[in-house]
């Protein structure tokens, strides 16, 4: 295993899921092995502690390893040692279907992972997987159309607030997520040699006929921008009503949420707390995208609004990091999936009660997303149709984003618009973090959220 240790540090760092510094050196210390089938590829469970420019993680990277090298596998070969040729396990059908076996009552037991499945449930063993596509910071399998196995790649010690929250949902008989079938357990020895443990994967029901929200609502702005001079109700790819639908949906997990799981109270002091953790991260961004400089002062004033606030606030468990490309639209209607929140945040933070406020404020924020992205990448500027254009995706997402409102006020019986203080705050807060991650990750996006940053400064 020490040689294929050796070829972590150089690959690591071009993979999508990893979310350490990508530039300057690499540690790379294993943490646990377990040997998962020992024939034919072999294939080794690994859990890697990552060193560094930005800190320490661990990561999980499950190996096998071919005597041969495997042409179908070439996209994800590590390399060769002197066992064999090296390959993310992830991706290697035998590999994930022996991974699959062990979640059988009768299978081996292993040292330090332990697979549970929830009573009366039908887990696909024998079936194929096949990686879903797209970056995202998980590996997530599908196995026929039965089941999908979601591998945190990144691994914090505790409970994901994933399974965590689809558990608490799934029992009771919230038919607005994936059901979830089963978990993946795990030890890992720490710096100090103390023994962790946290979630490394969790099984969950395939959900069939499911179409992402993010395609569906970007479908419905091309639709728009395609018809000449007619407004956003007008057309007939019109997406208001599945707005209202989805508004809907989440009120009725987070009212769920609120049932099953502990609620409070954010006094104002921590209201006052809530403002300071805002500000910061705006102080920061700043640093970071000089363009926000002309806006901070306005920005600042939404966060100092609540250091004004006397009443208190619910709080509850939310999902954290809400946009349209976690939610899905099945036959049976909405689906939010991927409750693990921001992951970049550490996990405490993630498992965090918040009001309810901030999922709507990121939805509204997506909203926003959908309809502009493609007036950055097909009408520029300098397009004679820019403005125009630009008129008519505000236009999109005022109208989506007051459904979803309406729709969620309906369900709820309480309208989010209702706050319209704490909402902007969470809506301002979610704007710097997108400004800061375009800056760095995707430039030519940069003027979305800066749009809504200029928008929120001038509406205090």
């Amino acid at each position: 295993m020490s040689e294929a240790v050796a070829l972590l540090p150089e690959w690591l760092r071009h993979q999508h899921w990893f979310t350490g510094a990508r530039t300057g050196p690499l540690t790379v210390r294993p943490v646990a092995a377990t040997l998962l089938h020992d024939a034919e590829p072999r294939v080794w469970h690994l859990l890697a502690e990552v060193t560094h420019h930005d800190g320490v993680d661990v990561y999980q990277v499950p190996l096998s390893i071919r005597a041969e090298r495997s042409d179908r596998l070439d996209h994800v070969h590590l390399g060769r040692t002197d066992e064999g040729h090296v390959y993310d396990a992830l991706h290697d059908k035998e590999a994930t279907a022996a991974l699959l076996a062990h979640f059988a009552d009768d299978a081996p037991a292993l040292d330090g992972l332990r697979f549970h499945v929830r009573p009366d449930v039908k887990v696909p063993y024998g079936d194929q997987s096949l990686v879903l596509p797209g970056e995202h910071h998980n590996t997530s399998l599908a196995y026929g159309d039965a089941a999908l196995l979601k591998v945190f790649r990144r691994v914090d010690p505790g409970l994901n607030p994933d399974v965590e929250l689809h558990e608490a949902l799934s029992d009771a008989g919230c038919t607005l997520v994936a059901p979830l079938l089963g978990w993946i357990d795990g030890d890992w020895a720490g710096d100090d040699g103390v023994e962790l443990t946290g979630s490394l994967a969790m099984l969950r029901g395939y959900l069939t006929t499911a179409s992402d929200g993010w395609a569906l609502a970007t479908a419905s702005v091309r639709d728009l921008f395609a018809e000449g001079d007619l407004h956003a109700d007008e057309v007939g790819g019109d997406f208001a009503a599945e707005a209202y639908r989805l508004g809907m949906a989440t009120a009725r997990v987070h009212e769920t949420l609120a049932e099953v799981l502990p609620t409070a109270t954010m006094a104002p002091s921590h209201l006052h707390s809530l403002a300071d953790a805002m500000t910061g991260r705006l102080d920061r961004a700043v640093a970071t995208v000089p363009e926000l400089e002309p806006f901070a002062a306005g920005l600042r004033a939404h966060y100092d609004v609540l250091r004004t606030r006397t009443e208190p606030v619910p709080v509850q468990r939310i999902h954290g990091s809400y946009h349209l490309g976690q939610v899905l639209r099945t036959v049976l209607g909405w689906k939010l999936v991927d409750f693990e929140g921001e992951l970049m945040a550490p996990v405490e933070e993630r498992r965090a009660m918040h009001s309810p406020l901030r999922d709507i404020a990121q939805m509204l924020r997506s909203f926003d997303y959908a309809a502009r992205h493609l007036v950055v990448s097909d009408h520029p500027p300098e397009d004679p149709a820019h403005e125009q254009v630009l008129y008519r995706a505000q236009e999109w997402a005022q109208r989506n984003s007051e459904a979803f409102c309406n729709g969620y006020a309906s369900a709820a019986q309480l309208d989010p618009r209702g706050d319209l203080e704490l909402l902007a705050a969470y809506e301002t807060d979610t704007a710097v973090y997108e400004v800061v991650f375009e800056a760095r990750r995707r430039p030519s996006w940069l003027p979305i959220p800066l749009a809504a940053v200029e928008r929120l400064a001038q509406s205090v």
